[in-house]
């Protein structure tokens, strides 16, 4: 991981803890970026024609790493719009299952669109609510984020299978927007109807793409809306034949943005996200236990029995200001200080920031 390092020139400016908040770029993207944009400026429409006709294999790729079928992969340039555009062709007699203080663009399109709904806390029992309240039998969906976007707890992926082992007709839909290129992902094994994510955060992708992958199962409880000619790769005579995933993609995809995820996703296969997962776990087991010894997380953090790389300690703008000062950039996030770490962090940059903290608490 060292070496990767040298890949990401910021990191020899600061210490990133702020991939919450957008992933960094590499130099290896950028290039292919000027590439891509360098035969646009030469060939014109040849090459953007070109660059739409390799949708299918992006497909393809997304696909692979996530174990979908690449006709089950919808393209779309953010996680909000393609969400947007799904629960528009979903009937609003549904009734939804939803976490208090989620990602906004989760829960307010359920709740713009008057869906019926219930909510549970974010907390250490919070599989145990959420699997009390589907025995209820009155809710269709189950709706969350798989990483928390503010403190960065991380559902339980087994109890998710569980529950729709339990609970076979509940659609299990997922933001994975804080949690994709964080480990392995089998969608097609896992507990999840629908993931969608935005992929400029953990997956390094930049931003403007992202992607929605879904079950054959549930296709039929949607009616879609959403068309143009898109839908139809230009082709009319299609018309009447649009797939589920197209509805999702009614204008032209950007070769560049989804040559961008396109590439990122091949080098994070090529470093292997098996390595990725193991850094990012001595990354989280150091960060828990320094920021815990300093009593700076929700106590209810500690006692979960995992958690991502996303920790909200406690603070303020005087705080985030202070780790401004020294280098350190992180977010205000939800009346704290969030800090986030990915595989291009060391735990030496973990002790930094501990360090600091430990200083100016006993001042």
């Amino acid at each position: 991981m060292q070496k990767l390092r040298k890949k990401f020139p910021v990191l020899n400016q600061c210490i990133y803890a702020n991939t919450a908040s957008a992933g960094l770029l590499s130099e290896d993207l950028m290039e292919w970026r000027q590439g891509h944009d360098l035969d646009y400026l030469i060939g014109g429409s040849e090459m953007k024609n070109k660059g739409f006709a390799h949708m299918p294999e992006i497909k393809k790729t997304v696909g692979k790493f996530f174990h979908c079928k690449p006709e089950n992969v919808s393209l779309v340039p953010n996680f909000s719009l393609g969400f947007n555009l799904l629960l528009e062709g979903l009937s609003k007699d549904k009734t939804v299952l939803l976490l208090n203080n989620d990602y906004p663009s989760l829960n307010w399109p359920f709740e713009a669109r008057n869906f019926k709904r219930e909510y549970v806390d974010i907390d250490e029992h919070m599989e145990e609510q959420i699997h009390e309240k589907l025995k209820t039998g009155k809710f269709d969906i189950l709706a969350l984020s798989l990483v928390q976007w503010v403190n960065g707890v991380k559902v339980d992926l087994d109890f998710l299978k569980q529950v729709k082992k339990d609970f076979p007709n509940v659609m299990v839909i997922a933001d994975g927007t804080q949690f994709c290129g964080m480990e392995p992902f089998n969608f097609e094994e896992s507990g999840i109807d629908i993931l969608g994510a935005s992929a400029y955060k953990w997956l390094l992708a930049g931003y403007g793409n992202g992607f929605f992958l879904v079950k054959d199962e549930i296709k039929d409880q949607f009616e879609l809306k959403g068309i143009g000619n898109g839908s139809v790769n230009n082709d009319a005579s299609q018309r009447n034949s649009i797939s589920f995933c197209k509805f999702l993609e009614p204008g032209h995809l950007d070769s560049f943005n989804f040559g961008s995820l396109e590439f990122a996703l091949k080098f994070l296969d090529e470093i292997g996200q098996d390595n990725v997962q193991a850094q990012l776990q001595k990354l989280s087991k150091k960060a828990m236990t320094s920021f815990s010894e300093l009593g700076l997380l929700q106590p209810f953090v500690n006692q979960r029995k995992q958690h991502s790389t996303i920790f909200s300690i406690k603070g303020d703008e005087k705080l985030f200001n202070k780790l401004w000062e020294q280098n350190i950039v992180a977010s205000l996030r939800g009346g704290g200080v969030r800090l986030s770490f990915h595989f291009y962090n060391t735990e030496e940059e973990v002790d930094v920031i501990a360090t600091l903290l430990k200083r100016w608490m006993s001042k």
